[in-house]
């Protein structure tokens, strides 16, 4: 019988999160994160009340939009005050319910991030595939229903990978060499078997990792072959100008992922390449989405002009 089956499973009272150690100038790094933190919230605080306000925007499109502001507050609450708390008050220890705590929120906000960006990917080619269809197709009991299934599935998914954790056993060391409790690497600390956590950890990889772009693609792919099928080169950029915020989006939050894989093999390297994956995409979002939709460019036209006009006596 192996050593690893010999042994209880030990659960330490506290981890050590290592963030920026020994990094030049992280003083700044971490100021910057805290500028990219107060626009995110700021930004995705304003683009949920503009859309909950205005009647206009109660379309299946907009659910979709709201629903990944509510997903970017959401992640950047759960990452960026942790990092704040380990600068401005040298905090680097978490015990170990408050560690998996933030994987849970870490991961549900991420995982529905990933397929909210799928619906709007479908919203899309609906739209321009099938024009006529679309209103039958994609409605908001639709997306109600849509959304409520991926809140629900996902945040079940989360919960299985994170109550698995407690499985583990963490006697060798309770130093995780990242900016949050990160599955990944957590998964790969025990001195027990923790082949199930693996096997689950590749089953959420696939699904909320490989699956997301791939169907992003694809919907891509049929409406690229809808647009050549449109005869003028006019009416080719008035449907494809109604992918440039989704495609700026999915660029937004996908790509920083790509520079994970070929950033710099050392721990900072990948802490900063990670944290900044993360923390970039709720900053972006908003604003892509402010400055390419005309209604809430008009609204906001419409809010500053009211706000700035001389009150008559």
């Amino acid at each position: 019988m192996s050593l690893s089956q010999n042994i209880s499973i030990v659960h330490p009272e506290y981890f050590f999160i290592t963030g920026l150690t020994d990094t030049p100038y992280r003083t700044y790094y971490y100021i910057f994160l805290f500028i990219i933190y107060f626009i995110s919230i700021i930004g995705n605080l304003l683009v949920l009340l503009i859309i909950a306000l205005e009647q206009s925007l109660h379309c299946p499109m907009y659910i979709g939009v709201f629903n990944l502001a509510l997903a970017d507050i959401g992640e950047t609450n759960a990452l960026i005050p942790n990092m704040m708390k380990i600068f401005v008050f040298d905090s680097q220890y978490i015990s170990y319910n408050a560690c998996l705590a933030n994987m849970f929120f870490v991961n549900v906000f991420i995982t529905v991030q990933t397929y909210t960006l799928v619906v709007l990917a479908f919203d899309r080619f609906i739209a321009i595939c099938l024009p006529l269809r679309y209103h039958a197709i994609v409605n908001n009991k639709f997306m109600s229903i849509v959304f409520s299934v991926i809140w629900t599935f996902n945040t079940l998914m989360v919960t299985l990978s994170t109550s698995l954790m407690t499985r583990l056993s963490f006697c060798n060391s309770n130093v995780i060499q990242s900016w949050y409790c990160d599955y990944g690497t957590l998964v790969r600390m025990p001195c027990n078997d923790n082949s199930i956590n693996k096997f689950i950890a590749t089953i959420i990889e696939a699904v909320f990792l490989i699956a997301p772009p791939f169907i992003i693609i694809m919907s891509y792919v049929g409406i690229f072959l809808a647009l050549c099928k449109i005869t003028t080169w006019e009416g080719r950029l008035k449907a494809l100008k109604t992918c440039v915020s989704h495609l700026l989006v999915v660029g937004s939050f996908f790509l920083p992922i790509i520079c994970i894989l070929m950033s710099s093999p050392t721990t900072n390297g990948r802490i900063i390449s990670g944290s900044l994956s993360f923390a970039l995409p709720p900053m972006l979002n908003p604003i892509i989405y402010v400055l390419n939709t005309a209604k809430i460019k008009e609204l906001i036209r419409k809010v500053l002009k009211k706000r700035s006009a001389p009150i008559r006596k």
